[in-house]
């Protein structure tokens, strides 16, 4: 099984190379690679399916043991052109990765999660190439962002098994030495405009970039600007006689785009075109309510980690984003909030397309250290950058239950690391709602987010009756705020619940609360749906969880995407009386 699809379907080229497929591989539990010049010359033993890790059964290896240094190699051909650039792209390397092209060293890149390209021009040559990969991941290091990912071999509880190396497509892009190299969208709903941010990479004398704006296949706008500085701002009216009655706007229901193509020119020639897409959405709060483009909007969410039977937290294919998508959708659910885990470009491309809202959380240590504080913080910026323009992407957990920072109760230090990833990520993107430590222990956030795992529908309609119950509620025995912080009125929303497990297997599992029969399951499930609909506080919910996963058994269908009841019944209990 090969991934195939274009990687990035947000900011589209045509000329591109997929290196994904049978690469050659090696484990270097000795360390001794670099030092050995392994990417100059060495007899790899193995090989490996790329994007997917050895510890997937997708790559044709499926070991689960620790190995913390792995190296990759394969050839590639390319007919080299003149005034052309070639970017190497990797989607994701966990957690480290150096990178040899044609035995010379083309760069190396920090952080598990976020897609990085290096400029490998003066590296390669018309004909046949050689591509080297080192990736270092250690199995047991705590203040390294892992999210779920155990530091043990065996899975249990709720950590799974790791990915180490590759786990997103590589690819090769052919480019002008002039070129856009990176722009965002901020949409502004109230005045009908977009605002684009646009960075020029090779900025020449007689550069123009034309800017085209369609809806709907109608053209509403078509700019040509002299680009005289590598980056640079325009504002556009998007009001058009084929956007009236707010059809225009971006939700789960009417998942709207523009579409944008941006053409390079020098001169009367075309140099670079990209193709590209936006949405107008605008998500905000007001009277201690949830608004989606200045309607209240209840959030119907459910917990999404995003692992996968055969492919660990690699999808298998694009078709398996848009079937978790549509599943989601078909369950009743308006959003999912994927948890301890930055996805790959693709799922929010097909969220932007179907209609789905999303809250994008990063991958969390376990220990605080100034080390995890570098880190979290330098990989969080890369993921707020590549992922800005999905208008699916409605809310920001930089930290999630106090994951990073055990000490809030008693460290000054770890409560202004939590309350500066919130105004960082603010400094960077107001469109969103930030958490600033989702489900307990909050320093600043914009909503008021609880973790509850009552399986009582009377004892969640009393504590969700008034302020008083809600706030005074200790989820895990936490503090829903600490200290010198305090509720200021944010929307409430019970962001983790629920949690049944189901068994439908001769497997063992585990789960928050446990049913035997699928009447029982449905009972369970509509106890606590329903508790939190009949809240006159709560303005939104993340049900745990969609799928089970490994050994946690929580989901409303298996970790095969098969339901463990109807999906009318499961739906009618989701959407609630409408």
């Amino acid at each position: 099984m090969i991934r195939t699809e274009y990687p990035r379907p947000h900011f589209k080229r045509p000329k591109w190379t997929n290196l994904n497929g049978e690469w050659l591989f090696e484990y270097d539990d000795h360390d001794v690679g670099v030092t050995d010049k392994w990417y100059k010359e060495h007899s790899f033993s193995k090989s490996i399916h790329v994007p997917f890790v050895y510890q997937a059964a997708l790559s044709g290896i499926h070991d689960t043991t620790f190995h913390d240094r792995v190296w990759y190699k394969r050839q590639f051909r390319l007919q080299k052109e003149k005034r052309s650039l070639y970017l190497l792209h990797f989607g994701a390397v966990d957690y480290e990765a150096m990178i040899w092209v044609n035995g010379q060293l083309a760069g190396s890149h920090q952080g598990g999660h976020t897609s990085f390209q290096l400029d490998v021009t003066s590296l390669v040559h018309t004909g046949d190439n050689e591509l080297v990969v080192q990736a270092v991941d250690s199995s047991t290091d705590l203040d390294q962002p892992r999210g779920k990912q155990y530091w043990k071999e065996k899975s249990e509880s709720i950590f799974y098994t790791r990915t180490t190396g590759i786990w997103q497509t590589v690819w090769l892009e052919t480019v002008h030495q002039s070129h856009l190299s990176h722009v965002s969208f901020t949409p502004d709903i109230d005045e009908k405009q977009i605002k684009l941010d646009y960075h020029i990479h090779g900025v020449a004398s007689n550069l123009e970039l034309e800017v085209s704006i369609s809806f709907n296949g109608t053209t509403i706008v078509n700019d040509r600007m002299t680009v005289l500085n590598e980056q640079g701002q325009r504002q556009y009216s998007i009001v058009h006689p084929a956007t009236q009655h707010e059809e225009w706007l971006w939700s789960p229901e009417n998942p709207s785009l523009f579409d944008v193509t941006f053409k390079l020119h020098e001169g009367t020639k075309v140099v670079d075109e990209v193709e590209s897409y936006f949405g107008m959405r605008k998500v905000s709060v007001s009277n201690g309510e949830v608004y989606l483009n200045n309607k209240p909007y209840y959030m119907k969410l459910v917990l999404d980690q995003g692992y996968f039977p055969d492919g660990v937290l690699t999808a298998p294919s694009e078709e398996s984003f848009i079937q978790d998508i549509k599943l989601t959708k078909q369950l009743g659910f308006n959003g999912a909030r994927k948890h301890q885990k930055v996805e790959d470009p693709l799922y929010y491309y097909w969220a932007d397309r179907l209609g789905l809202l999303v809250w994008g959380e990063m991958a969390n240590s376990y220990i605080y250290s100034e080390r995890a504080v570098e880190r979290l913080t330098k990989e969080w910026l890369d993921v707020i950058k590549r992922d800005y323009n999905h208008p699916c992407i409605v809310a920001w957990v930089p930290i999630n239950e106090s994951w990073g920072v055990p000490d809030l109760l008693t460290s000054a230090k770890q409560r202004h690391h939590s309350v500066a990833m919130y105004h960082l990520t603010k400094s960077i993107d107001q469109t969103r709602f930030v958490m600033s430590n989702d489900g307990w222990e909050h320093t600043q956030s914009d909503l008021c987010t609880i973790h509850d795992y009552e399986a009582s529908k009377e004892i969640l309609k009393e504590r969700y009756r008034t302020h008083d119950g809600a706030l005074s509620f200790l989820p895990s025995g936490k503090n829903l705020y600490a200290p010198g912080y305090q509720y200021s009125g944010e929307p409430i929303l019970v962001t983790e619940f629920g949690g049944i497990s189901f068994k439908q297997s001769d497997w063992d599992g585990w789960g928050y609360s446990h049913a035997t029969t699928e009447e029982e399951f449905l009972k369970g499930y509509a106890a606590v749906i329903e508790a939190l609909y009949e809240s006159p506080l709560v303005r939104g919910f993340c049900y745990t969880q969609l799928t089970d996963v490994e050994q946690e058994i929580n989901g409303l269908v298996t970790y095969e995407r098969e339901p463990k009841a109807a999906i009318e019944k499961i739906r009618a209990i989701t959407i609630g009386k409408e």
